[in-house]
């Protein structure tokens, strides 16, 4: 296990305490803060600009989101049933949802942006229907909004609990400075940040430690199914790559992570590097990060991995199906990674018989990064150390410990 010690400097400030570095409901962006952090520590003047205007916009969003979620149910439209899309632009400003500039059924235009956009929810919305019979991330129909052109030079996209927002990238900077193309051009975000509304509508892991690096695993995993289900391609031919084609040729790396290398993605004197375990011995404890969501989903997203190498075929149709029968039917808000294995397990076994081929991939899946089936858990103990410096309160502490027994 690695310990980020020098972050805990982060949490306390003039002796008052930063309860906002823990909040469950940050927004759930593709670019995990970290990287943009590392830009603003070493990138140019415009590129640090940049950055810190994605970080500080992400801050802006998390009351918005937070509220979204909890009035969603009253938000979603009459008409129900079918795929419904709606694409906005928001024209480089920051007002939501924008103008309208495609809706269900109308042609492509110009605007690859607005393509993109339309045609990723279309083929999430295809997996999640044709393959496991849901209607929308609700499964009730919810219509699918997308705003594109967010602000002017905005690096991120992220579903904000009501609807998926994109920036375009650095397309303001000079050529020689861009590090992000714009982030519809990655079907895999597009499925990546739709699949959070899904995990908010099911399970709603907590984003904290290892319940919020589930459920960033869970929207890495159907994003890559969206990717391989458009492309036909089986678990072998995958790159099992997440976000590729976002960073421009200026940066030293293939994408945002990898899912069958986890820590492999980058390596680049600007952004960093990739710092994703693929392995519970590497598990890192860590207050960045809403306790490190985006770091340490490296471990599942390889059990994923490895388990859909292990049964062969197109992974949406046998591992998909197991991981999302235990999203939608098993995991609870607090699930930990030893949850995730016992459930996947076990959801194997109801889907494929005990002892079948597809229950043995999940368990050597698990296996491969060092969790044993019905084993006891692992990973850290950080809630309980920030309850004992005052940063969470006592009853998160137990919980927590409930948790993890």
């Amino acid at each position: 296990m690695r310990v980020k010690a020098y972050t805990m400097v982060a949490v306390i400030r003039f002796g008052k305490k930063r309860s906002h570095m823990f909040n469950p409901h940050s927004i759930h962006g593709i670019v995990p803060p970290y990287l943009l952090l590392e830009i603003a520590r070493n990138g140019s003047e415009a590129q640090r600009s940049t950055a810190l205007k994605a970080i500080v916009s992400a801050n802006q969003f998390r009351a918005r989101r937070s509220a979204m979620r909890e009035i969603a149910a009253f938000l979603t439209t009459v008409a129900r049933g079918g795929k419904q899309r709606t694409i906005y632009d928001a024209k480089n400003g920051s007002k939501l949802p924008g103008v309208v500039v495609r809706k269900e059924g109308d042609p492509a235009g110009s605007d690859p942006a607005v393509n993109e956009a339309y045609d990723g929810s279309g083929t999430t919305y295809d997996l999640y229907y044709n393959m496991y019979q849901r209607d929308s991330l609700d499964n009730n129909g919810l219509k699918l909004d997308s705003t594109v052109h967010y602000q002017k030079g905005y690096d991120n996209a992220f579903w904000d609990g009501q609807q998926m927002v994109y920036g375009d990238g650095d397309e303001d900077l000079p050529v020689s400075e861009r590090l992000f193309n714009r982030f519809t051009i990655a079907i895999d975000v597009i499925g990546h940040e739709l699949t959070h509304g899904v995990t908010q509508y099911e399970a709603d892991l907590a984003y904290w430690e290892q319940s919020g690096a589930l459920n960033e695993s869970m929207s890495d995993v159907f994003g890559t199914l969206v990717k391989q289900y458009q492309a036909n391609q089986t678990a072998s031919q995958a790159d099992w790559l997440i976000g590729q084609g976002l960073f421009t040729s200026n940066v030293n790396g293939v994408a945002l992570r990898s899912m069958k290398a986890p820590g492999t993605a980058y390596d680049d004197p600007v952004i960093g590097k990739d710092p994703q375990p693929a392995h519970m011995k590497d598990y890192v404890t860590t207050v960045e990060d809403n306790g490190g969501v985006h770091i340490n989903s490296g471990i599942p997203n390889k059990a994923f991995y490895v388990s859909s190498i292990e049964i062969g075929g197109y992974a949406w149709e046998k591992s998909g199906r197991i991981w999302y029968k235990a999203l939608t039917e098993k995991f609870s808000s607090k699930s930990n990674f030893q949850n995730a294995a016992d459930l996947t397990y076990q959801a194997a076994g109801e889907l494929y018989g005990s002892d079948s081929l597809e229950q043995k991939a999940v368990k050597t899946g698990w296996a491969e990064v060092g969790i044993t089936i019905g084993g006891q858990a692992q990973g850290s103990c950080l809630t309980a150390l920030l309850g004992k410096l005052g940063l969470v309160s006592s009853s998160q502490v137990g919980q927590n410990e409930k948790d993890h027994i």
